[in-house]
């Protein structure tokens, strides 16, 4: 039965994370995205927070956190890898721009690439990490199925916007599946890291990441959010790879599938919470017709 579940929770991510990609390819554009990372001091404080003073947040928190050795490497290991490809959904529930998460999203991935191989083995010494192989699940898996729909919604209008709903819903459904086999699977190690310090340390590294991004978007909501959440969201699919490539303590993959877990459940809540202000913010009464907050309607996300 556990096997079972395990290669439904497989498909489910792969359902999920192709098909949240194509849907937002086949509803947006190039330009789009381009014009969403034209901010270079946006960009550049996306880049600083997120490899810089994430991985400083991490370890200062196992400065106060006690953790074994491995629990420690799974930490830095969900630290030094961002964009992850749930960031988009997290955007969407906080009514935040599509075009901007997406673009955030691309651009903190590639960077994984360059930055894991780089600065891994300096904090683990006789850590080998491949960018190749990081790379190849990345590009297949997200920037493939993301070109795919800019492609067709570039060439083929009608077409995207008859197949992006299946797309959407498609990989809603899949995530709903993740979410509660995430939660099955994991129960387990999940309870066995009680008392360890592993759930402490995650949570505090998902605050103090969500408070970098929040404090580095802007003035408006709108960037604070989709910056927030993506700075929260650590690329759990790179660590992985990284994990089960370098190392044989089993504590290490615990820790990084806690960490997914409880970042997907904590972050949709907050994202639900972000888009409920939003909400409230669009509702109300405009006095000089525009609202203050730089927050992104419906509208605007066409």
């Amino acid at each position: 039965m556990a096997l079972v579940l395990e290669s439904l929770a497989v498909l489910s991510v792969l359902v999920f994370v192709v098909g949240s990609m194509l849907s937002m390819g086949l509803s947006l554009t190039v330009g789009r995205l381009r014009a969403a990372l034209s901010d270079r001091r946006l960009v550049a404080k996306a880049l600083v927070g997120n490899f810089l003073l994430v991985p400083l947040s991490a370890y200062a928190i196992l400065q106060v956190v006690p953790l074994t050795e491995a629990q420690s490497v799974g930490v830095l290991l969900l630290a030094t890898a961002a964009g992850a490809p749930f960031l988009p959904r997290l955007v969407e529930s906080a009514r935040g721009d599509i075009a901007l998460g997406v673009g955030l999203m691309v651009l903190l991935m590639v960077a994984t690439v360059v930055y894991v191989p780089l600065v891994l083995p300096l904090l683990l010494p006789g850590v080998a990490v491949s960018p190749l192989d990081i790379a190849r699940s990345l590009v297949l898996l997200m920037l493939l199925p993301l070109a795919a729909g800019l492609f067709v919604r570039a060439r083929y209008p009608d077409t995207a916007a008859a197949v992006q709903p299946a797309a959407a819903g498609a990989s809603n459904t899949a995530l709903v599946f993740l979410v509660v086999l995430a939660l099955v699977l994991n129960a387990e190690a999940m309870l066995a890291t009680i008392g360890t310090g592993v759930v402490l340390a995650v949570l505090l590294l998902v605050a103090a990441a969500f408070a970098v991004g929040f404090f580095l978007g802007g003035p408006g909501l709108d960037g604070r959010s989709v910056l927030g959440l993506g700075t929260a969201q650590r690329n759990v699919s790179a660590a992985l790879l990284v994990g089960t490539a370098n190392f044989d303590d089993p504590d290490v993959i615990v820790v990084l599938v806690v960490g997914s877990t409880l970042m997907v459940v904590v972050l949709l809540l907050v994202g639900g919470e972000l888009g409920r202000r939003a909400e409230r913010t669009a509702e109300r009464p405009a006095a000089g017709g525009t609202g203050t907050d730089g927050g992104t309607t419906e509208g605007d996300r066409s």
